[in-house]
């Protein structure tokens, strides 16, 4: 297998948003440019239990633990058999597909984090669970990665969104710009639309103007990345985006109004107040973009394997 293919962990929790996580993963890489992880942390007994003060024999009066660990055990084997099909189905090698199942070690997203550390690039994850309470539970879980989780590119998938069309949100610090080298290196250059996007919220046309000077460049070295990367010019576009309200509001409204089904953004900036700046961005995009699947790229995490 080639040394330099990025290292994918999908987290799966036996839901439809997880296969559809899968779905997207298996669609937006390059065949052969990738390896997958597909991993469970599988509890002995549901996690719902975890966190209440009850015992869950009488919970579970209906069905026995054992009866419940063997459904749940076939469900997710099946889940993960047709997860691991789709990027077979794409092109990928089947020793590049791998399925782990591992038994509850501390917590789920302690344990998913902590597989993470093992030479991943990206983590990527669905947004909801299966049921009222699982998407309780699991949107709880995906906070904890996704406030813990900076080392990696972090996707979290939501809805059932398009591959095709790609918006990165770009500002001029060198968070922003790592979030477009990632992008360069999962590209394989086929017809893959990319948008860069800055938003301005003030109205003033100086500090417009201003903005549009300082971006120009930036957009320029971004375009340049992309293009060495395998896309023509012609698949990249650039907009500036004036008055906003909200930066993070602006893009996803973009994203909505342009079709687009996947939003980039950095994590980090140059400095402390870019940083929590970006932070926050990224942050609001994504708890608002709920049907999008969205990344943030770390400093750390954004060179290629």
């Amino acid at each position: 297998m080639a040394e330099d293919r990025s290292k994918i962990l999908v987290a799966v929790d036996g839901s439809d948003q997880a296969f559809e996580a899968a779905r997207y993963a298996s669609q937006l890489f390059s065949p052969n440019r990738i390896k997958v992880v597909l991993f469970h942390v599988l509890t002995k007994i549901p996690e719902s239990f975890w966190d209440i003060e009850k015992d869950p024999t009488l919970i579970l009066r209906e069905a026995t633990l054992s009866d419940w660990r063997d459904r749940q055990k076939k469900k997710i084997q099946e889940l993960m058999d047709s997860a691991r099909q789709l990027f077979l189905d794409r092109g990928v090698l089947g020793d590049a597909v791998i399925t782990k199942i591992q038994e509850r070690q501390v917590g789920i997203a302690r344990d998913i984090i902590h597989e993470s550390q093992h030479n991943y690039n990206a983590v990527i994850l669905g947004r909801w669970g299966m049921s009222l309470l699982k998407d309780f539970l699991w949107g709880s879980i995906a906070e904890k990665i996704m406030g813990s989780l900076t080392h990696l590119p972090l996707c979290v998938v939501g809805g059932r969104p398009p591959v095709g069309k790609i918006l990165v949100g770009l500002d001029p610090s060198e968070g922003a710009m790592k979030a477009v080298d990632y992008l360069g290196t999962i590209l394989d250059g086929t017809d893959l639309e990319v948008t860069l996007i800055h938003a301005v919220r003030a109205l003033d046309e100086e500090i417009f103007h201003n903005a549009q000077e300082s971006m120009e460049s930036v957009f320029e070295e971004a375009t340049s990345r992309l293009q060495k990367a395998g896309l023509s010019r012609s698949q990249i576009t650039t907009r500036l985006a004036k008055g906003v309200r909200s930066r993070a509001g602006a893009i996803i409204e973009e994203a909505l109004k342009g079709g687009y089904g996947t939003i980039i953004v950095g994590r980090r900036g140059l400095s402390y107040v870019e940083e929590f700046s970006m932070g926050r961005v990224s942050n609001k995009i994504i708890h608002m973009a709920k049907e999008l699947a969205i990344w943030v790229i770390s400093w750390e995490g954004a060179k290629p394997s």
